[in-house]
């Protein structure tokens, strides 16, 4: 065992026992434990790795589990992979098969109010096509909409209409959606980043990220295709993606990067009001576009787009000035992710530069991680997101159960 991998060992091991025990939701926020990026759902991720990965008790996980499955659990068309029925039901899909028995019920009936759930989303997003609406983060994201919905899916019934149905939606979302004739992409959302209004965002706005733009339609086309599962126009939703990316691709001392989102005023001007990279984060930056796009080559077997996506994530990453803007550890947008992000990558790559930077990135992550630093617990910007990046610190190895599939990087 290396220094920085005993290190990672160690400081998981502190994780743990900062995290060893649910506490109960606020009173006022009783669905809160049902929450993939906050609650007790994202910290059961943690321990259920932890007993898959090392063979200990399983007590921890299943303590977790109980928490965020108590109460009520929604399957309400406001919810999505990180809250209410599929955040649970995708936790449960990370369960080691010797436990499995003990949710098997709970599954089963989790899987068939996702599945309705889907097919009524799938429903109201075409409906909203045919009128030629604009969409919200939250029809589509991977967070609360359609692409986080058929993560699920894809880890539970790759072969199944809900799965076919939410792949054929993405291709729709692909197609120009022109109100009033202004030809915007069919992922133009109708209201600012924040999900609101603003007059630097009249019209609208269009998003780059994994977590809310047109990056996590990519990333789950890509996951589909690489295991074989394909609907008609797939690979032409796929490469029209890639375009537009390309078409809003800039280029810097660093290398290539992307803008966070265009506004209208971008569009009739033709360039980001964006000057310059910001951090390299998955949520948002290089690092989770770069994947996105490095899979889509490995997926559409195009060796060219592969090596040029895995060029601009090793720019990206090798980039002090960029790596200058992350401040956390969070998968998100710190440290967490990012490593994770580049584990995943150099797994995968034909270019050689990234098998050192998982190394160099986890010393990165292993110098700054301290658990109990923030009082932020959660999955998404917690020390769970950043303790579930050091198992994979610490072995050397992928995930044992998958739980990375939540942010489509696996």
């Amino acid at each position: 065992m290396t220094a920085p991998t005993a290190t990672a060992g160690t400081l998981l091991e502190r994780y743990a026992s900062h995290l060893a025990d649910p506490s109960p939701p606020p009173p006022n926020q009783p669905w809160a434990v049902q929450s993939l990026a906050d609650g007790a759902a994202g910290i059961s991720l943690l321990h259920i790795e932890l007993a898959g990965r090392y063979g200990g008790s399983w007590r921890p996980a299943h303590r977790w589990v109980t928490a965020a499955a108590a109460g009520h659990i929604s399957a309400a068309d406001t919810t999505g992979l990180f809250l209410g029925a599929p955040a649970v039901g995708f936790l449960l899909t990370a369960v080691p098969p010797p436990f499995q028995h003990l949710y098997d019920a709970a599954r089963r009936t989790l899987h068939q109010h996702i599945t309705a759930l889907a097919h009524r989303r799938v429903d109201a997003a075409l409906a909203r096509i045919s009128n030629r609406d604009l969409p919200a983060f939250a029809e589509y994201d991977l967070f609360y909409g359609l692409t986080g919905i058929g993560s699920y899916l894809l880890r539970t019934d790759p072969q199944g209409a809900a799965l076919e149905r939410v792949l054929r939606y993405l291709v729709a979302l692909t197609r120009p959606l022109a109100p009033g004739g202004r030809g915007l992409p069919g992922w133009w959302v109708r209201h600012d980043p924040a999900r609101g209004e603003s007059p630097l965002f009249p019209g609208g706005h269009g998003n780059f990220g994994a977590a809310h733009g047109i990056t996590g339609p990519l990333l789950l086309l890509a996951q589909a295709l690489r295991r074989g599962i394909t609907v008609s126009g797939h690979q032409e939703a796929m490469l029209t993606i890639c375009e537009y990316l390309d078409a809003w691709c800039q280029y810097g001392p660093s290398g290539p990067w992307w803008p966070e989102h265009v506004s209208c005023r971008d569009l009739e001007r033709g360039c980001p009001h964006h000057g310059a990279p910001a951090r390299p984060s998955w949520c948002y930056g290089t690092a989770g576009i770069a994947r996105a796009g490095q899979l889509a080559g490995i997926a559409l077997r195009a060796p060219d787009l592969q090596a040029f996506y895995e060029n601009a994530l090793y720019q990206a990453l090798t980039d002090p000035v960029q790596l200058a803007h992350v401040t956390d550890t969070g998968l998100c947008h710190g440290w967490a992710g990012i490593y994770q992000t580049a584990a995943r990558a150099a797994a995968d790559a034909r270019d050689l530069r990234l098998q050192a930077l998982p190394q160099r990135l986890g010393d990165t992550l292993a110098a700054q991680a301290a658990p109990g630093v923030t009082p932020v617990k959660g999955l998404l910007n917690g020390d769970a997101g950043t303790a579930l990046a050091l198992t994979t610190l610490a072995s050397q190895q992928a995930p044992t159960t998958g739980w990375d599939a939540c942010l489509l990087i696996n």
